[in-house]
């Protein structure tokens, strides 16, 4: 049976996913500061214009997200709201649900291989259960970047249907786009239309929706880019909760996305 509203919420709270969350109020008001200095490790691919400086950002951030509200609140503990959490999942949801009765090309990916591709995966199966076409452009593509490590060789692979950034070390977390760049490019030599949907996070979903696709993704209190990308109407929809949690808590979401499938 598919959890209620205040299931989900109680959820949320319980497990850190929103309520007061393990993302600490520097990291956040870092990020702020460096979205609004346009870095682009903190654009997750999009372009917001020149008007978001750091106390716009974070005014949004109190809105949509639910971040403790006062500025002189420097650091320590910082919240999500889960009512906020639950509202954007409900709008998610709404948007994956007409993927799967309009049978839609999805093209699914994380920049949190170790944390999301599990959710992604159930949300992928659903898709192919109900005619839908998973999406797998860009698979092998390859190219050098920076990384924590330094430069690295790296490489799109996708594991039961979802896309992953991989290193000689394995699956990475990322927050560039250009994975999703390649993998559009990719599609589109080969003569194939762009997919209906993007289910993915950072600069897999800011990318696909700067690119003009409807982009789905969820998005902790510290990467603000897909909340001013929802804002500005260029991502389709944006879930604020904790991102880096064990990937068994987010079972329970899926559960709630596919409720009506």
């Amino acid at each position: 049976m598919a959890p209620s509203r205040e299931e989900l919420i109680a959820h949320l709270v319980a497990t850190r996913m929103a309520g007061e969350v393990a993302t600490p109020r520097e990291n956040n008001l870092a990020h702020y500061w460096r979205l609004s200095q346009q870095d682009p490790g903190y654009l997750l691919g999009l372009d917001i214009g020149p008007e978001w400086d750091a106390a716009a950002i974070f005014d949004l951030m109190v809105r949509k997200v639910g971040i403790r509200p006062r500025r002189d609140n420097l650091r320590g503990v910082d919240t999500i709201d889960p009512e906020r959490t639950a509202a954007a999942l409900d709008r998610y949801a709404a948007r994956f649900d007409k993927a799967l009765r309009q049978r839609q090309r999805v093209l699914f990916a994380t920049g949190h291989p170790q944390r999301l591709t599990r959710m992604y995966q159930r949300l992928a199966r659903a898709l192919s259960e109900a005619g839908g076409t998973i999406v797998t452009t860009g698979a092998g593509a390859t190219w050098d970047d920076q990384t924590h490590y330094g430069i690295q060789h790296l490489t799109i692979e996708y594991v039961q249907g979802v896309a992953n950034l991989v290193a000689p070390r394995g699956a990475i977390h990322t927050h560039s786009a250009i994975p999703i760049q390649l993998a559009l490019d990719a599609l589109h030599r080969a003569g194939e239309p762009s997919p209906d949907l993007v289910v993915a996070d950072h600069g897999w979903c800011g990318g696909a929706a700067q690119a003009g696709i409807d982009a789905i993704g969820l998005a902790d209190c510290n990467d603000p880019a897909l909340f001013v990308g929802e804002e500005i109407g260029t991502v389709a929809v944006a879930v604020p909760l904790d991102d880096g949690l064990a990937p068994d808590h987010y079972d329970l979401l899926a559960d709630y996305i596919l409720r009506d499938a």
